[in-house]
């Protein structure tokens, strides 16, 4: 393809140092709900202490809510949706990594609307499929972590455990960051294995991208940068958090596979991730994908769908002499072993081989829209496949 349609109005500020500037940046309102994990991570950070500070300086009010978990739920947006209604909060400051991000969008989508049922606005079977009655609330994206790049894109994965689902909730007009906040020193103390799950959730959105049949130029140029500053720095960056030069590449790599589903999309990888977690929620997103991610390339690559794109891939991720479409597998393998994380298990989270068609139905009927994106089209059974050969 060779035409693309990319729209991605998020102010970026972007380096060390730079939640120092929030203060300095036209507030879209006067009081913001801060949105936090349900951890302590960015009151030990001090990032919490200085977004109060730094929104104090611009004249801004703010009162916090700090209930999001990993893996955010359907319930968590609707209390936040209604904590900002009863706060009269007018903005919404998302503080943490992908989850806060993805809840912190839909609550600011939610809380101007007439229904507190975020369902009603989901476009699946269980969904109301319903519009948005009202504007969004603005809101600001301060990351913690390099992994969704959801600080520019329009949606969030939100799980519902009732119906099994954890979808991609969102994408309404309006639904873009104000502002996002790059900081990579906001990001030291992420420990080492969620590092390289974050790292591996960023890669594999350019990875994917790369090989679907939405790829474009603008893509191409915003994933080959995902995938080679990903390839070079991820393991320095998970050995040595303090690494600032490998944080900060790893940071922008994160925020380029954002761009990657604003102006292309994943693939069929991320529904399959998003069945397991639905099903074990203590799965992070990020593990779930490294642990079927061989078996899911190794299968197009024999398909022979895009042996071009895998050769080019390989050489991105550092396998110079790259020339068949397998030294991607080689470069992939080589790449979780350096971050230590190639001998994650499913049997570890309670997942069982004889789930492989419940998540292979599961995957396809709450986000088959990811499906239509692969280089081809993938059966049932071949989904099924994959999670069976990736299982140990």
């Amino acid at each position: 393809m060779n035409t693309y349609d990319f729209f991605a109005p998020t102010r970026v500020l972007f380096g060390p140092g730079q939640l120092h500037q929030l203060h300095t940046l036209p507030m879209p309102g006067k009081k913001a709900m801060i949105v936090t994990s349900n951890g302590q991570s960015t009151i030990r950070n001090g990032s919490l202490e200085t977004t109060k500070n730094e929104l104090t300086q611009a004249g801004c009010a703010f009162a916090l809510f700090n209930q999001v978990s990993a893996n955010p739920l359907k319930e968590t947006v609707e209390q936040g949706a209604q904590f900002a209604r009863d706060n009269q909060c007018d903005f919404v400051v998302a503080l943490g990594g992908g989850s806060v991000k993805d809840a912190a969008k839909n609550m600011a989508m939610l809380a101007p609307q007439p229904t507190n049922d975020l369902w009603d606005f989901v476009f699946t079977e269980n969904g109301k499929k319903q519009n948005i009655k009202n504007p969004v609330l603005p809101w600001i994206a301060i990351t913690t972590s390099a992994g969704t790049g959801s600080e520019v894109d329009a949606a969030g994965v939100i799980t519902n455990p009732e119906t099994k689902e954890k979808i991609g909730v969102g994408g309404f007009e309006g639904m873009f960051a104000t502002y996002a906040i790059v900081d990579p020193e906001l990001m030291k103390t992420v420990p080492p294995k969620f590092t390289a799950y974050q790292g591996f959730d960023a890669l594999f959105h350019s990875l994917e991208g790369y090989i679907s049949n939405r790829h474009n130029p603008m893509a191409d140029m915003v994933q080959r940068a995902a995938i080679e500053n990903i390839g070079a720095y991820l393991p320095r960056a998970v050995a040595d958090g303090s690494d600032m030069e490998a944080r900060t590449a790893v940071a922008f790599a994160n925020t380029m596979s954002g761009y990657s589903m604003d102006v292309s999309a994943c693939t069929s990888e991320h529904s399959m991730e998003h069945a397991m977690s639905a099903y074990h929620p203590s799965l992070p997103h990020g593990a779930g994908l490294i642990m079927i991610s061989v078996e899911y390339f190794t299968y197009w690559i024999n398909r022979h769908v895009c042996d071009e794109r895998f050769i080019d891939m390989a050489k991105f991720l550092g396998k110079t002499d790259a020339s068949d479409p397998m030294d991607f597998i080689t470069a992939l393998k080589a790449l979780q072993k350096a971050c230590g994380v190639d001998d994650l298990k499913m049997s570890d989270y309670g997942i069982e081989k004889s789930e492989a068609l419940t998540l292979a139905k599961n995957a396809r009927a709450t986000m088959g829209g990811l499906f239509l994106c692969d280089p081809a089209e993938m059966p049932e059974a071949d989904c099924a496949g994959i999670y069976e050969r990736s299982w140990k």
